[in-house]
């Protein structure tokens, strides 16, 4: 820690470092609903070569555009879903994805590129550095796992496996929660330039956790079409869980079956409500706003859900739904900070 004198005298910058922070989390957000409404069109097979730098540029005429749709016409996707796609269908794919990974590009170095602008001014507070380039190589590790996740769905599969996908949206919001974490401490530091990094006390881990297993059922849901299978609510058809699918769940049940994992994300979802609503009760006195927006979220999140059940899976309501639980993950480290950053009470 920076004696007094030493604090005061330092070149760092913690509030345009926070706000730097807080305009990646914002492009984040926006990669997620991106993310969200490739899957949802069945999009994200389209470009089956990874090109970090090439290939941002779309193809730029029709010989371009021909050689691109082969490809993809070699793809057990194309084969089995979509052999009577016309050039103009496979443009209308293209794009979503082409955007999501233009998207991941932009926020790759509007992260990098500050960062070292930041460091070779000096401007980054005191032990800042190690988390910043810690968040640095989780941005670099989804993208390799964005990679690995559309390799699954180029050979044998129809679409990208749901694991994959699940992994890749979980390192997309761990990465959103550092990084919002990060910004709230760097913000408490410009107030008081003596303050303390928050801690993540208890409730606050579990509140996270229920969330980030309820955030992996979901994208199981996606990645299955899990949505699909039942359009009520509350019973799955007319009964509470449907007769002949599986009585006792075994492990890969809970994984791969699509009426089971919808079973689960529907109901967990009360589960991890109870906590997030217990985790902004103890964060009231402390954030009251945040604690707020905690309670508000969770309640129009449960709202969105049921209602993209009932609709069929309207893409709107479902990319609201997804776009709805990365804000969410973003009150709830806002009122996991708060509450970790004063004394337990």
């Amino acid at each position: 820690m920076l004696q007094p004198s030493a604090a005061f005298l330092s070149p760092a910058r913690p509030r345009a470092v926070a706000h730097w922070l807080l305009a990646v989390a914002a492009m984040i957000v926006g990669i997620v609903i991106v993310g969200g409404i490739t899957r949802l069109t069945e999009s994200g097979l389209s470009i089956t070569e990874w090109k970090p730098v090439t290939g941002i540029v779309p193809p730029l005429n029709e010989a371009g555009w021909l050689a691109e749709f082969a490809k993809y016409q070699q793809t057990p996707e194309y084969r089995e879903i979509n052999s009577g796609m016309t050039l103009d269908g496979f443009k209308a794919i293209y794009f979503w994805e082409w955007l999501h990974r233009a998207l991941a590009r932009a926020i790759g170095v509007a992260f990098a590129a500050p960062l070292a602008w930041f460091w070779l001014r000096r401007q980054i507070p005191h032990g800042y550095e190690p988390r910043l380039l810690a968040l640095l190589a989780l941005g670099a590790l989804q993208g390799a796992i964005g990679g690995w996740m559309v390799k699954s769905g180029l050979s044998l599969r129809t679409d990208v496996s749901h694991i994959r996908l699940a992994v890749h949206l979980v390192v997309a919001l761990v990465t959103l929660g550092g990084i919002v974490w990060t910004a709230l401490d760097l913000l408490a530091l410009h107030r008081d330039r003596m303050a303390h990094a928050a801690r993540l006390r208890l409730v606050g881990v579990v509140a996270l956790l229920l969330l980030v297993v309820q955030i992996v059922w979901g994208a199981f849901t996606a990645g299955l079409d899990a949505g699909y299978a039942f359009a009520s609510w509350p019973l799955m058809g007319d009964a509470f869980y449907p007769a002949g699918a599986p009585g006792a769940l075994p492990l890969a049940n809970t994984i791969d079956d699509p009426i089971v994992v919808q079973f689960i994300h529907r109901w967990f979802a009360f589960v991890a409500a109870a906590g997030l609503l217990w985790l902004a009760v103890r964060a009231w006195q402390s954030a009251p706003r945040t604690a707020i927006a905690v309670a508000a979220l969770v309640v129009l999140q449960i709202v969105l859900g049921i209602a993209t059940l009932l609709s069929g899976v309207q893409i709107d309501l479902a990319v609201a739904h997804q776009a709805n639980a990365a804000l969410l993950l973003i009150a709830a480290v806002g009122a996991a900070h708060a509450l970790g950053s004063t004394r337990t009470r």
